[in-house]
Formats: C-alpha cells, structure tokens, sequence
C-alpha cells in the first residue's frame, strides 16, 4: 500500500511538502516473558488469514511504514496486518504478539511471535491478517502447506512485551526541512501503545502529531533551532480506556543533532 504524508507549511516558499518513508531495522525483538496483564491475564480468540508469497512477508511496506525491513531479521517475515482493534489506526504499529492454533490438525499448538506491521481495514475487529510465513509457523512440521490450504482459522492471541534495545530510532523523513520536522519513530520496548510525542524548541514542549502508521510531524513557521530532544508517553495497552491507565515517558535528549539530515538515522540512549 503505498501511503503519502503531506506536510503544509506556513511559508510561502512552501506550500506543501511530500515526505517519503525512511526505514531501518536492526534489532532483538522480544523480551523474555511470555505473556503480559491483557484483559485478566486470558488469551483472546481472534481470526487468522495470511496473504502474500506462502514463505514471503506479506509485502513490503504496509501502512505503518516499514518498508522492506519485514523481510529481514528480527522480523524475518513473521509480521502481521491487524484488524481495526489490532491496529489501532497506527498506534499498534510495533506491537508484539503471541498466536497460536489448536483447531485444525495442522495446528502445533505451539505460539509464534508476530509484530504488526500493516493494516487490515476490511477485516473483522479481532484479525491477524499473517504473512505466509508466519501462519506457515503455526504448524505442525511438515504441514505449513495443509495449514496455509486451510486459508481461514480461529487463533488465541495475547499481547507480549517487546524489546528492542537500548535505543529508541528516529529516522528522518526524506523530505524533512527547516521548516517541517517529520520522524519514523520504531522499536519502542514495553507493552505499551506510543500516544503521544513533544519536540522541544527553545526551552519549549511542542506536541507533534502522528501522520500516519509510525510517522510523527511537527510543522513551523520559523527555522527549527537544533539540536532538540524528542518526549516519549507510552500508555500500557491494558490499561487504555479502563480510567486506571498509568503512561510512562522518557526524554530522547538531543537525540536530533544540529546538523541533521533528511534520511538520516539518529538513536536515542534510552528506551522504555
């Protein structure tokens, strides 16, 4: 799916700006836990279905903006597209999640790790939409091709935590100026949802705005005065909606260097 962002900028030498997806992958993808507090500690029942090349990801790219970096390790293909309560409108984009099958025979029972990547607006609420590859994992040995004939199979899923590292990464829009700041923010660690994020300008917290998928923007009148740091709030996916959600925020200090530049990628010292 290809997907544009246009960023309007108040200047007259500018009036719209065409920003293109940047990418960069090169991480250890979960924690050592299997499972987090989701809805009383219980699996949920969603759909599964799997579309693509049967040992591909998928495809590239997708609505969050990952490009081919699906295809490469970690992801290593074993992506998902959500349905509308999986994907959140991008705010799931990243997130990690155990599935697993049991109901046909070529089940293994056995969960696979999966991180969302795309999105499935035409599926039910609760849907894995898998790369091949990944609904292939959910077999037995030998039977990925039986499993995958099957097409369409119930699933349980729960949330699991990610990590990623140490560094949080930023990589910088291609069509980035002075003038209008747009960020590809990946590999955020935790069970949390990235909900909201501030740039600082002039001893000043200004909120960006997320423009799609992972994609973060803040527009200015004026020349951006660098460096500056990036603010982080995560909110606990569990907790979301409930009235007793905690966030977590961290600060990316001077994450964004003086002389950045459109394409490049910068990481932080800390991560969730």
């Amino acid at each position: 799916m290809a997907v544009v962002l246009n960023c309007m900028i108040s200047l007259v030498i500018f009036s719209s700006l065409m920003l293109n997806p940047c990418y960069c992958l090169n991480r250890k993808l979960f924690k050592n836990v299997s499972e987090i507090q989701n809805d009383n500690d219980q699996w949920q029942t969603a759909i599964a279905t799997w579309y693509g090349a049967p040992n591909g990801a998928g495809s590239d790219g997708g609505a969050c903006g990952y490009v081919e970096s699906v295809e490469n390790p970690p992801l290593s293909k074993m992506i998902s597209a959500g349905g509308p309560s999986i994907f959140l409108g991008g705010r799931g984009c990243g997130a990690c999640y155990q599935v697993k099958c049991t109901e046909n025979s070529a089940c293994s029972g056995s969960p696979v790790n999966v991180v969302i990547t795309d999105n499935c607006p035409e599926c039910e609420s609760a849907h894995f939409d898998l790369s091949g590859t990944a609904f292939g994992s959910l077999a037995n040995p030998n039977q990925a091709d039986n499993l995958r004939n099957a097409g369409k199979i119930n699933i349980r899923y729960t949330r699991v935590a990610c990590s990623f590292g140490n560094s949080i990464v930023f990589t910088i829009d291609n069509g980035a100026n002075p003038y209008c700041f747009a960020t590809e923010i990946e590999y955020e660690n935790g069970n949390g949802d990235l909900v909201q994020v501030e740039l600082s300008q002039s001893n000043t917290w200004h909120p960006m705005f997320r423009s799609w998928g992972s994609r973060w923007a803040f527009n200015t009148g004026s020349p951006l005065q660098t460096p500056f740091s990036i603010k982080l709030v995560e909110t606990l996916r569990f907790q979301i909606g409930n009235g007793n959600g905690s966030n977590n925020t961290i600060i990316a200090e001077n994450v964004i260097p003086q002389n950045w530049q459109p394409g490049q990628v910068y990481r932080s010292l800390v991560n969730f």
